[in-house]
């Protein structure tokens, strides 16, 4: 089959999914009205809560949702499955599940005056809910600024030719911050000249490596972290993510052109096996391929940092809706990349260097970096730029992931422990204590303990936060099969991943400490469903008798219903 055809299908599958479905969810749940203020208008402090520019946003929360997993989860499923299961949990997922994720999270958040969802979950669930779902979040952020802290600082260690437009582009962020917010220029005049800027370090780099050791570049890392997360949200976070974007832009532009240019046939198996060394098809492929279909982490960035610099409610569904279908895009040319560009097993003579298991022995980065360079060689880019180009691809995103999960680690902090303790409300400590716990995570390599169970942890967040926004749905008298088919697929997905990686995997090899972290995983899942399964049942029948005593059994339930 050529990838080619594929490819096609995917974007027009895409594209008619974000017209269609992103249309019907505007009117059967989220009705957004620009004569609403948003909390970036109505709250409007300058630092957190600040209306941005849409396409600035776009690029914002695309970078920051994206990171590193709409490369390595695809390409790990389709080593464990086949290319056909990956592909079509990519287009089914992120259209039906991740994208109404998203947006369900975003629009949830801007209705309450852009606060966390951990905060929504005491209105719409209960008091048990707000706590479970705050310490789950905020140890699986935590978790998170570990491991990419560790993976910025090895990248940096080992890639010395993109320390300088990596360390560039913050100060030409913080430029452009300037230039949009403080002199108002012209965005895209702004965004023209930083581009162009970013092209010369990028040059610059491979003139002018710079070595270190990757324990200072891990000191930097959380260095940086906690600058960016207590600085303006204008000042850093939102223009370097703004044009970050731009790097995974041309980059997937420039794959799909590839691919058109090539014009591959899929080498690998569209299929092969039920049960892979990970474990059976279900549930393992839905936790393998997190970002690209759908992922907690998501509803965190969404109802974090997203929700208060929306500037109108109409530009809800690209920012979020968009963002995760366009994701999806990218989930689905890394797939393709994989099958396509690259061999199963064996390479043609003259190809031996693109035979996709040894490439992806050393790293995904390496398959990843490889199989686009081999696309972008059909364009006439020297093979070696190529690869060259897609490793910086996917590392670009790993400090956007690094950032926001700061970010939101802060708020989290502030937004539940703040009111009792007004110590944690100052953002530079709140910031500072979940940093000092990745510290530790990172120096000491702890995080290596608890990571292997990240993949559930992540899908867990998604279908708690799904169930959140059901419940939110249910008091606005808002249908609510939407949201609650999905959280309730992926509540039973999850917990079946958890519960096999707890007696296939953990228990058997002696691995304590998984297992310990999988049980209680199992336990906050089950005890945050069972707080929102009485919460969504005594709202229908609550309802329902309300009615009936009433004697107005036509009556409707009203359109809104504000939380505050």
């Amino acid at each position: 089959m050529s990838a080619v055809t594929l490819a096609v299908f995917a974007l027009a599958w895409l594209y008619f999914a974000y017209r269609w479905y992103g249309a019907r969810l505007d009117r059967k749940l989220f009705s957004p009205d620009d004569a609403r203020p948003t909390p970036a208008v109505s709250l409007a402090d300058g630092k957190d809560y600040v209306a941005t520019h849409p396409v600035v946003l776009f690029g914002h929360h695309f970078s920051s949702i994206a990171g590193a997993g709409p490369i390595v989860g695809p390409i790990l499923a389709y080593s464990l499955f086949g290319w056909l299961p990956a592909l079509l949990w990519v287009l089914l997922g992120a259209v039906f599940l991740g994208g109404v994720h998203d947006y369900g999270a975003l629009m949830t958040s801007v209705r309450n005056r852009g606060v966390s969802l951990t905060e929504i979950a005491e209105r719409a669930v209960s008091p048990t809910a707000r706590v479970l779902f705050a310490a789950f979040s905020w140890v699986a952020l935590v978790l998170v600024q570990a491991v990419f802290a560790v993976l910025t600082a090895r990248t940096l260690a080992e890639k010395p030719e993109i320390v300088v437009p990596t360390v560039g582009l913050l100060v030409v962020a913080m430029l452009f911050g300037l230039a949009v917010y403080r002199l108002k220029v012209s965005v895209w005049l702004a965004t023209l000249v930083a581009l162009g800027l970013l092209a010369g370090l990028i040059a610059a780099g491979e003139l002018f490596p710079i070595h270190a050791s990757q324990r200072f570049w891990l000191v930097a890392a959380f260095a940086y972290s906690f600058v960016a997360a207590t600085l303006p949200v204008w000042a850093l976070l939102q223009p370097r993510d703004y044009l970050s974007m731009y790097i995974l832009v041309v980059g997937m532009v420039l794959g799909y052109l590839g691919l058109l240019a090539l014009r591959p046939s899929l080498n690998g198996p569209p299929f092969t096996t039920a049960v892979s060394s990970a474990g059976p098809l279900w549930p393992m492929l839905f936790i393998t391929v997190a970002c690209g279909a759908f992922s907690g982490f998501h509803s965190l960035v969404a109802s974090g940092t997203t929700a208060k610099q929306l500037r109108r409610e109409t530009e809800g569904r690209l920012i979020a809706y968009g963002g995760m279908l366009a994701e999806g895009a990218l989930a689905v040319l890394v797939i393709l990349l994989m099958a396509g560009a690259l061999f199963w097993g064996q390479a043609p003579a003259g190809l031996s260097g693109f035979v996709f298991q040894d490439l992806l022995a050393g790293s995904a980065n390496i398959a990843f970096g490889t199989g686009f360079g081999r696309a972008v060689a059909a364009l006439g880019v020297p093979l070696v730029y190529g690869v060259a180009f897609g490793i910086l691809m996917l590392n670009a995103f790993i400090l956007t992931t690094l950032d926001t999960s700061t970010r939101i680690a802060r708020y989290i902090l502030a937004e539940n422990l703040g009111p009792r303790v007004p110590l944690f409300a100052n953002r530079f400590l709140a910031a500072a204590v979940g940093l000092a716990v990745a510290w530790w995570m990172a120096s000491g390599n702890a995080w290596q303990a608890i990571w292997p169970a990240f993949g559930s942890a992540n899908q867990l967040v998604g279908a708690l936060a799904l169930l959140v926004t059901t419940a939110a749905l249910l008091a606005q008298g808002k249908p609510t099969a939407y949201t609650l088919w999905g959280a309730g697929f992926m509540l039973l997905t999850t917990e079946g991943a958890l519960l096999y990686q707890l007696f296939a995997t953990y228990l058997p090899s002696g691995q304590t400490g998984l297992a310990a972290t999988a049980a209680l995983l199992v336990f906050l899942g089950l005890a945050m469903a069972w707080e929102a399964a009485k919460r969504l049942w005594h709202a229908k029948h609550g309802k329902k008798a309300a009615v009936a005593a009433s004697g107005a059994a036509e009556s409707k339930p009203p359109a809104s219903v504000s939380f505050e």
